[in-house]
């Protein structure tokens, strides 16, 4: 009877008040959802014949932690950000034709972590965790197993062959998921020589902030934190003076900034540490852009000062506004990192907000891009032990109460859960009860089933959104290293080129008069 009385209050909460359904009332008609699905059907239809082109530029998104229950959420919020109940709302990914499921697990690890990932859907190779750059007979932290284990990636693969490259990031520009298009590394935490064991230096490995300077000498955009693995041991940074956890931690003694700014000032490189910097540059006037904002990470997007510090939309405008001058194209990295951060923190908010606004990104990107000769790809490399469920009322408040008590301990619990994480609360022997706290709060760690100081990674297929010249190549299951063969295919780059005689960019197809009208207007913009 408890269970039956428990549920009979929770429909009525669902029902809302007088019994009214809380959806649109067009939606009680079927005509509205067969209109729907009929225009969703001739949209379908326009894929039989494919993009064939050849793609001139590739663009690669990457939601760290962005598993499917990330991406659904993601689209919740952002319509409930809108004003609407948010799940019929689309994300920009949404709209990529082309969805598939790649398989994350790392050479050594059922569950992987970012590093393996990165090392699969950047070089092509599956790797073990904790390692970037380097084949799976690369031992993490074993520094004598790097040399001749080192794979290249497809960041590489385009500047080898004239393409103009960049890196945006919201995290380190040394962390692991944008390290592996230009590192060699068995530890992904060897970020400067601070962080490496004296035997490791002794052996002749470099940490991860020089390799981003000395492997690929031309990466033509890099944007992201990570500032003090840049300077001088103690030396103090210029956003937070005296603050000793942000000063300088290389012991070398080396000024890579000052290097890099030495080496490029005569090609037109600009290094800008703050927002209005980034912004006031002409991109028509620059060549090289060094742009590093914070010390280690960079802050979430709902903590960002929007005055001082660029959100990672501004970061991927400036970058594509730079590297599309290079008639040869561009491959352009760009991490929504804080996602992961987020959930491993069990700050669900602050995770969802991180990939919404990757999501903007991604729109921004399209807006001043062509499907006809740009391959977009968005995708995760880990999932995580984050969901949402509870019989929850069309609308529900993404960070809001599911519509019932538990029929075990009485108490209310939020829609949104983690498998294990630093939200495992008791109080006086049993679960917190969630309505004494303020759980909508931006940094509220939602509940655990097991206590952890950190939530982990989940070992589940994440999904593949792509679009553009041969984005068809992405479909069905296969493993994560697949993906970046498929882009080098698409754009003629790496190791497979014999098909491209006779293919470009511009034999593409007639566009319509209202596709062209667009086209000028982005261009006069």
């Amino acid at each position: 009877m408890k269970v039956i009385a428990l549920l009979v209050v929770g429909a009525s909460l669902i029902l809302g008040s007088y019994g009214k359904p809380q959806f649109p009332e067009r939606e009680k008609d079927p005509k509205f959802w067969t209109t729907w699905a009929q225009r969703t059907l001739k949209n379908a239809l326009t894929l039989q014949k494919f993009n064939t082109n050849k793609a001139k530029n590739l663009i690669f998104f990457l939601g760290d932690g962005m598993g499917v229950p990330t991406v659904t959420a993601a689209r919740i919020l952002k319509g409930q950000l809108n004003g609407q109940s948010g799940e019929e709302t689309q994300l920009n990914m949404d709209k990529f034709p082309f969805v598939s499921l790649a398989k994350t697990y790392n050479t050594n690890a059922q569950v992987p972590d970012s590093a393996g990932t990165a090392t699969a859907y950047l070089c092509g190779v599956k790797a073990n965790e904790g390692t970037v750059g380097v084949s799976a007979a690369g031992v993490r932290s074993q520094c004598n197993t790097t040399r001749g284990n080192e794979v290249t990636s497809i960041l590489r693969w385009a500047s080898d062959s004239g393409m103009s490259v960049g890196i945006v990031t919201t995290t380190r520009v040394n962390h692991a998921t944008p390290s592996a298009a230009y590192a060699h590394s068995v530890d992904r935490d060897w970020y400067s020589d601070n962080e490496m064991p004296a035997e490791a230096l002794q052996s002749g490995c470099k940490d991860i902030a020089r390799q981003l300077f000395d492997n690929i000498p031309n990466i033509a955009v890099i944007l992201g934190g990570g500032r003090k693995y840049m300077f001088p041991k103690n030396t103090s940074d210029v956003e937070y003076p005296g603050v000793a956890k942000h000063s300088g931690t290389r012991k070398d003694g080396r000024n890579l900034v000052q290097e890099w700014i030495d080496k490029k000032k005569a090609k037109k490189g600009h290094y800008v540490w703050n927002k209005k910097q980034l912004l006031s540059l002409n991109p028509n006037n620059v060549e090289y852009l060094l742009g590093l904002f914070e010390p280690a990470d960079m802050t979430y997007n709902l903590e960002r000062n929007v005055d001082t510090d660029p959100s990672l939309s501004e970061m991927v405008e400036v970058a594509i506004k730079i590297l599309r001058k290079n008639p040869k194209g561009f491959f352009l990295l760009v991490e929504g990192g804080r996602i992961d951060h987020g959930h491993h923190e069990g700050k669900a908010k602050q995770a969802l907000h991180e990939a919404v606004e990757m999501d903007r990104a991604i729109g921004l990107a399209d807006f001043i891009t062509s499907v006809h000769d740009t391959l977009t790809v968005v995708t995760a490399d880990h999932s995580h032990m984050f969901n949402f469920g509870g019989y929850t009322g069309r609308g529900n408040p993404m960070f809001g109460l599911a519509p019932m008590l538990s029929d075990v301990d009485q108490k209310p619990f939020t829609s949104i859960i983690y498998g294990n994480g630093p939200g495992y609360k008791l109080v006086n022997g049993g679960r917190e009860n969630v309505s004494t706290v303020d759980y909508q709060e931006n940094n509220y760690q939602a509940q655990a089933a097991v206590p952890l100081s950190m939530e982990t990674h989940g070992g589940e297929d994440v999904a593949v959104f792509a679009k553009g010249p041969m984005a068809h190549l992405l479909h069905g299951v296969y493993e994560q290293n697949y993906i970046p063969h498929a882009m080098a295919y698409a754009c003629c780059i790496g190791e497979n080129r014999e098909h491209c005689n006779g293919r470009s960019a511009a034999a593409r197809p007639a566009l319509s008069a209202a596709a062209a009208l667009l086209a000028v207007t982005r261009l006069l913009c």
